[in-house]
C-alpha cells in the first residue's frame, strides 16, 4: 500500500500519511510512538509518547506484554490517536490491537516516522518517556 494509500477491507484503522497526520495534531490528536526506545531517541515527533509495541530478543521479536497497560496509563478510550512506527507495519497492528481494546478514535500513519522526516515535517531529539 502507498503512503496514505486507500484501506484494504481487512483493516480497521484509517491510514493517513504524515502530512494528514500532522493536520490532526495540531487539531487535538495525541501521537503515539511504538518504535522502539532506540529508535526514539534518534528523533521523535515533539509531544510524541513512546510505547514500544515489539521487542526484539534472542528468539526474534515478541509484542510488548505491557503495551495495553501502559497505553491506559498515558491514553483514554475516547481519546484521539495518531500512532506511528517507523514504516508502518508496527502501528497497523498496535492500532488493530487498540480498537479491538475498544479505543474509538485510532488512525494509522502508513508511512511512519520515516515518512515524517521524509515530508520534511519537526524532528525531535529527547530521551524515551520509559
Amino acid at each position: 500500500m502507498e503512503c496514505g494509500g486507500k484501506r484494504s477491507e481487512e483493516e480497521v484503522a484509517e491510514n493517513i500519511d504524515p502530512k494528514m497526520a500532522k493536520e490532526l495534531l495540531q487539531s487535538g490528536y495525541r501521537y503515539l510512538d511504538v518504535r522502539t526506545v532506540n529508535e526514539y531517541r534518534k528523533g521523535n515527533v515533539k509531544d510524541s509518547i513512546n510505547i514500544p509495541y515489539w521487542f526484539l530478543n534472542s528468539k526474534g521479536r515478541e509484542t510488548n506484554p505491557q503495551f495495553m497497560e501502559l497505553v491506559l496509563k498515558s491514553f483514554s478510550k475516547d481519546d484521539y490517536i495518531v500512532v506511528a512506527c517507523a514504516s508502518g507495519t508496527r502501528s497497523a497492528a498496535a492500532s488493530l490491537d487498540l480498537i479491538n481494546s475498544g479505543f474509538k478514535h485510532v488512525k494509522n500513519m502508513s508511512c511512519g516516522y520515516n515518512g515524517w522526516t521524509k515530508a520534511g515535517l519537526n524532528k525531535n531529539k529527547i530521551t524515551s518517556n520509559l
